[in-house]
């Protein structure tokens, strides 16, 4: 009996620890599952997945069924609508026939006003987009040439070739040409030359004679102008002589020169007088402006010194206000004195209190620093 005790709390043991070692492998397998990101973000569900599969090909063949009914629909419609376009192809002939006819008989393009805009020859009259492989308007973004093309390159040798050859010939011939047309030109230019120096040394020929003619005429006319003019200046000196003698002796006479004091009174009073006859001031009259210029002259150095004195007070007055402004201002400077050294006596204080805080809390507060030991024992299960 014991014997038997004995062999089922083994089995009991075993089978614990099977349990145990099954549900450690599942925990396992599940943190690999868990703890894996790809495997966590698109990992699928098969069963789910076939079920949608089988649904998907229900609803397939569902909607092939459907399709089948709706194309055989379509091509009922189909041959409906061709024949309904035949007939309407029918019409559309025959009406567009009718209109074609109705504008060749009255309806001429020639005679429309917008024949330009409509011209049917408008694209062969118009250039085509690539003329040649050197067209400049063939840019890379027109798309119309590619590098490495070259569409006629034998046929543009030959073509050069051949031109080579006629713009040889006709430069011969240009230069034939040019050297007879040279020659004949420079003889007709001779001709002109010659004939045209004869007319010119004859027109030169008359204007000289015609200029003499003209000279001689002028001379003359010149001279008895110059004649008529000398017995004039001679007649106007003799006058002007005359009328200056006469003024002359009439202002040695006058008042003016004479400086006669009467000929400057004037007719409305003895106190005014005539300002272009007037000769100056007698003595009674220099003396009185003598008087009063030096009687200003006292009541301005009697204003400089009250100005002075009046200046001096202002200037003392300064002064006492100066000093006052100082006193008020070293005053203050010693009480601001007083408070900044008061203040920081108080800051001192603080900073000590401050640094006593910070040493405590270093010391006694924070202590306790986390180890990775610490952060290890998080995120360590599945649950």
């Amino acid at each position: 009996m014991s014997g038997l005790g004995l062999g089922r709390e083994a089995q009991e043991a075993a089978a614990v620890a099977a349990a145990l070692e099954r549900r450690r492998q599942r925990e396992l397998q599940r943190q690999s599952r868990v703890f894996n990101a790809w495997l966590r973000t698109i990992g699928v569900d098969k069963d789910a997945l076939d079920a949608q599969v089988k649904d998907r090909k229900i609803q397939e063949a569902a909607k092939k069924a459907r399709n089948e009914e709706l194309a055989n629909e379509f091509k009922q419609n189909d041959k409906i609508m061709c024949m309904l376009e035949e007939r309407q192809k029918y019409v559309i002939r025959n009406i567009n026939k009718a209109v074609s006819d109705f504008q060749k008989n009255f309806q001429k393009p020639e005679t429309r006003r917008e024949f330009d805009l409509s011209d049917p020859q408008a694209l062969k009259k118009d250039r085509p987009a690539r003329l040649s492989d050197n067209d400049p308007r063939c840019t890379v973004s027109g798309l119309q040439k590619f590098m490495g093309e070259d569409l006629n390159y034998s046929l543009r040798m030959k073509f050069q070739k051949e031109q080579l050859r006629e713009w040889s010939l006709q430069q011969q011939r240009d230069w034939k040409n040019a050297l007879a047309d040279k020659k004949f030109l420079d003889d007709l230019h001779d001709k002109n030359r010659i004939e045209l120096d004869r007319k010119t040394m004859e027109q030169q020929r008359t204007e000289e004679e015609t200029h003499r003619a003209v000279c001689s005429a002028t001379k003359e006319f010149n001279r008895s102008q110059a004649a008529e003019l000398a017995e004039r200046k001679k007649l106007e000196k003799h006058q002007k002589m005359k009328d200056d003698m006469d003024e002359i002796s009439s202002l040695l006479q006058g008042d003016l020169l004479s400086e006669n004091p009467e000929q400057a009174t004037s007719s409305f009073g003895r106190h005014r007088v005539i300002t272009d006859r007037w000769k100056g001031m007698n003595q009674d009259q220099l003396m009185a402006i003598r008087s009063s210029q030096q009687q200003q002259v006292l009541e301005k150095l009697r204003l400089k010194e009250e100005e002075r004195r009046r200046d001096a007070e202002w200037d003392r007055q300064s002064i006492q206000a100066a000093r006052a402004q100082l006193i008020l201002e070293r005053h203050q400077q010693r009480q601001s004195w007083e408070r900044c050294r008061a203040l920081d006596s108080i800051n001192a204080e603080l900073s000590q209190e401050q640094k006593s805080k910070n040493i405590y809390l270093k010391e006694e507060e924070y202590s306790n620093v986390p180890t990775s030991q610490y952060f290890a024992q998080f995120n360590t299960t599945s649950r």
